[in-house]
């Protein structure tokens, strides 16, 4: 009997360590791998025993009894049950598992496992060409860098593999946008696909240092790569000579910085590295010239180093089968937002945003229509359902002013004004400008303010074209990608949800009701006059006699919500 509990951050947040704990005191043979991806069913546990496997998830330690008396009896939890196999779930179904083929189901500290999986397969094979033959089959497998810029890889290494002397490779593993995980992900279930990606990467371009840079509120990522890199070394897969390959020297260390969003712009994070303040620099020269401590230096992210080892595993040609005729192989992405299965999904470029809506994240919740769907993080675009057909590909998702990002998608439903949420990430982007250019740090603050406005119904019509206009000055003038693409929830708002800003400035209303200052709030037939609303109420302004109908007194109201929250007989409603 094998019994596995995913101990990544998602689940130890779900409450993962003390299942784990029960388990073992229990005597069973439990052991600890990464996060499988589905968030919503964390925490989850396999229970694997004569070659039956049973998945149950939402075990809790107030319902792990359960589950370790029927592992005892040699029964299933029905009660806890998920799936006999993952593939059986509509959240995998569409899936197609390259870079995230071994998160959840290894430990992630276990070299062996992961060699049963014909890990560091990659690396030997590579070793078997000459360095330039390594970066033609990257070149013949189509990849294309999954930091958001979609820059051919081959191309990029080729840059580098040109250049003599001291360079650097450099993993940008730093993730700031809300609601993105996927190189935490990676890092923390998985980081020898990581390590071996990397490595490969140092033989074909010829370099002997590479730097992971990650954020410091990543500390189990941090952790378990500080660990597998020891592993690493201790086994010659980092170091001289790497296995038996003469001449072949290569050391990777970890980089802690101090979690800045611009620090996921290439030229702010090696800024970062060299202890300077995270600031981008104006390019040329890129930094395949003059990189990190002014010598040449490559960026690829998390996923694109995981690529690398999958593409050297199983062949360039077979990995340049999925996707499509621009975009080879898989995207992870982190499906959050008001969804009904959250987690993180890889699938084949061109997938359907509709499928990864519905087929894989189940919709929207019960009692709810989907609206939105923000793809790229925060410097992303909003993309309607009219559009839910469009194919996840960078140039598709370009026409519509959304971006791929890293691969955060956040779904919005009916229930989020669309004003609001540009209001939201343009808040989250205007904190987050390192102030280095005026367009970017003027722009999105003087953005975010007519944005406010609009939100507080003051203003009019012709507003909007002046915010439209200030965008696309920010859009076209910044200096670095992540402020050029700031005005995009701005811009894709504007574009497809025009309506709610004439909503709110013309009518002074909000459709979906989130915005405080445009909300009013009544008291219905229903009210049976109990009297609890008058008394939460903090400025006093609802009366009425016992028993009876109450009413709110509109000019002293400050639309706080509290008399609507506390109604026991839903008596109360906001327009």
């Amino acid at each position: 009997m094998k019994i596995t509990i995913g101990l990544a951050t998602c689940g130890i947040s779900a409450g993962a360590k003390p299942v784990f704990d029960a388990l073992k005191d229990a005597n069973l043979p439990v052991e600890k791998v990464g996060c499988i991806g589905m968030c919503y069913n964390e925490p989850v546990v396999t229970v694997i025993d004569d070659n039956k496997k049973s998945i149950y998830g939402n075990v809790t330690i107030d319902n792990v009894n359960k589950l370790i008396e029927c592992i005892k009896k040699g029964e299933e939890c029905k009660e806890l049950l998920v799936a006999n196999d993952i593939n059986e779930l509509d959240f995998y179904k569409k899936q197609n598992r390259l870079v995230m083929e071994n998160c959840g189901l290894i430990d992630p500290l276990n070299l062996e496992q992961y060699k049963e999986n014909k890990g560091y397969s990659g690396l030997n094979n590579a070793l078997k060409l000459e360095p330039k033959q390594v970066i033609e089959q990257i070149k013949i497998s189509g990849l294309r860098g999954r930091g958001g810029a979609g820059f051919p890889t081959a191309i990029k290494w080729g840059f580098l593999a040109d250049k003599k002397g001291k360079k650097y490779l450099i993993c940008n593993g730093d993730e700031g946008d809300p609601g993105a995980f996927m190189n935490r992900t990676v890092m923390e279930s998985d980081p020898f696909k990581l390590i071996e990606g990397i490595t490969i990467g140092a033989y074909a371009t010829g370099t002997e240092e590479g730097i992971i840079y990650t954020r410091a509120e990543y500390p189990l990522a941090i952790e378990t790569l500080e660990k597998a890199l020891k592993i690493a070394y201790d086994n010659n897969l980092l170091g001289n000579n790497i296995l038996g390959k003469e001449g072949f020297n290569f050391k990777l260390y970890i980089q802690k910085g101090a979690g800045a969003f611009v620090c996921g712009e290439e030229t702010a994070m090696i800024n970062s590295i060299e202890g300077k303040r995270g600031m981008p620099k104006p390019r040329p020269p890129y930094p395949a010239e003059k990189g990190l401590y002014g010598k040449p230096t490559n960026v690829n992210n998390v996923g694109t180093w995981a690529h690398v080892a999958t593409i050297m595993k199983i062949g360039a040609s077979e990995y340049a089968k999925i996707g499509t005729e621009k975009t080879k192989g898989t995207k992870v992405v982190c499906l959050t937002g008001k969804i009904k299965r959250t987690g993180i999904v890889e699938v084949p470029m061109g997938t359907k945003l509709r499928d990864i809506v519905y087929e894989i994240g189940g919709g929207t919740p019960e009692g709810t229509e989907f609206k939105a769907i923000l793809s790229g993080g925060p410097a992303g675009g909003c993309i309607p359902k009219e559009h839910l057909d469009t194919p996840l590909d960078y140039e598709t998702l370009q026409a519509l002013g959304a971006i791929m990002g890293s691969g955060g998608m956040v779904v919005i439903n009916n229930e989020a004004c669309m004003v609001d949420v540009a209001r939201y990430f343009m808040n989250f982007t205007q904190e987050e400008s390192c102030g280095k250019c005026t367009p970017c740090r003027e722009g999105t603050k003087r953005l975010l303010e007519m944005l406010i406005k609009v939100t507080r119904g003051v203003g009019g019509e012709k507003d909007i074209d002046k915010i439209r206009q200030l965008a696309e000055f920010v859009r076209d003038n910044a200096l670095c990608g992540l402020g050029q693409n700031a005005p995009n929830s701005v811009l894709s708002t504007l574009r497809f949800f025009r309506d709610e800003y004439v909503m709110h400035l013309k009518d002074k209303t909000c459709c979906a009701g989130a915005c405080a200052n445009l909300l009013k709030y009544n008291i219905t037939d229903k009210c049976v006059g109990c009297g609890n609303c008058a008394r939460h109420c903090p400025v006093g302004c609802i009366s009425g006699e016992p028993r009876k109908k109450h009413v709110i007194d509109q000019e002293k109201c400050i639309k706080c919500g509290t008399c609507y929250e506390v109604c026991a007989f839903k008596a109360i409603k906001k327009t």
